[in-house]
């Protein structure tokens, strides 16, 4: 009864926020104006690039993930790690950030490798995009003062909030002694010895970036996979005969907002991805953010593009899937084998 509960409360609840987010939003959305909207407004041709885009940042991912998981020796095909990204936006529309876990699963699986160190790659794979966002936000703040200063304000007052909070360094002091009494201890508790060995294997999976090479070609991956991301967005305001004058300026608002938006952990974003878009739009004259008086407009755009990007990943997804069982088909006969270094071998 515990478990279920508790399997409810960690699938559910970002399904049921992402739902009543979108309720909230679309609650007083006039649908016949935004059909109007879609019948005589949107060049859908545009979201060909957008598409293609996509997929280029995808591949640019697993790219950049294949030099991190050489770094701790697992070696899979590139086709294997474009597969497992395609399969993780997927599994993420279901569950949300369960994706990550999958694909490490599905890797180390595959590869006979530890998941722990292989899912250490994947910290460090993620942390790497959360300083990302970090310098994009930093960067629009110098493009568009006057539309983020009131939302920086409300960042900064709240993280001065939480580094004078008793109670989060009360929180951060138990869990640096815990850490350090966990890796001295002499302890031969089993569980004590194999939550160590769970410490060690994620963070020898996440030091092993230090030992990676080419270390300017993962800051060029990590550039070209948020340039496309940027990209995308941009393209996809192009299709709007309404937003293509947004310019690029704008979109990089847009963009970094909903970046931010995506750390909320509902289905695909969905709703709070809305949420961000509806509201950067209403800093270009979009406005105002109100659920009680939306802007038709906003309200469209933030749907369509949403909805558009989401029929993608469930394609890829379908793709990847299929792919997957192909690949699983060939190493049990024998056509495709994993040899003792964690490197493919075609037969």
């Amino acid at each position: 009864m515990k478990k279920a509960l508790s399997l409810l409360a960690k699938y559910g609840i970002p399904v049921v926020v992402g739902v009543v987010l979108i309720y909230v939003l679309y609650k007083n959305v006039d649908m016949s104006k935004t059909m109007h909207i879609l019948r005589t407004r949107i060049n859908w041709w545009w979201f060909v690039p957008v598409f293609a885009v996509s997929i280029l940042s995808h591949v640019f991912r697993a790219l950049r993930w294949r030099m991190q998981l050489r770094a701790i020796g697992v070696r899979p095909s590139v086709a294997a790690l474009v597969n497992s990204i395609f399969g993780t936006y997927a599994v993420n529309l279901a569950i949300p950030r369960f994706g990550e876990v999958w694909r490490c699963g599905y890797i180390a699986k595959r590869q006979g490798a530890s998941f722990t160190k292989v899912l250490g790659s994947m910290v460090a794979d993620r942390l790497s995009d959360t300083v990302t966002v970090l310098l994009l936000f930093v960067a629009s703040l110098f493009v568009a003062t006057q539309q983020l200063s009131q939302s920086a304000q409300g960042m900064h007052d709240k993280i001065v909030g939480l580094a004078t909070s008793p109670v989060a360094w009360l929180c951060l002091i138990v869990i640096v002694a815990a850490m350090v009494w966990l890796l001295r201890s002499k302890s031969q508790n089993k569980l004590v010895l194999k939550v160590r060995q769970l410490a060690l294997n994620l963070w020898n999976g996440f030091a092993g970036v230090a030992h990676m090479r080419g270390k300017w070609q993962f800051v060029l991956y990590t550039i070209l996979i948020w340039g496309c991301y940027y990209s995308q967005l941009y393209i996809a305001s192009l299709a709007f005969d309404y937003t293509a004058q947004l310019g690029l300026k704008a979109v990089l608002v847009l963009f970094v907002l909903s970046s931010i938006g995506m750390a909320v952990p509902t289905n695909g974003g969905l709703g709070a991805w809305h949420a961000a878009i509806i509201l950067g739009m209403s800093f270009y004259g979009f406005g105002p953010f109100s659920a009680s008086n939306p802007n038709i407009e906003a309200y469209t755009f933030a749907m369509v593009v949403w909805g558009m990007q989401t029929l993608l990943l469930i394609a890829l997804g379908i793709y990847a899937f299929a792919g997957i069982a192909i690949d699983s088909r060939r190493i049990a006969q024998g056509k495709t084998r994993v040899d003792a270094t964690g490197t493919d071998v075609e037969l």
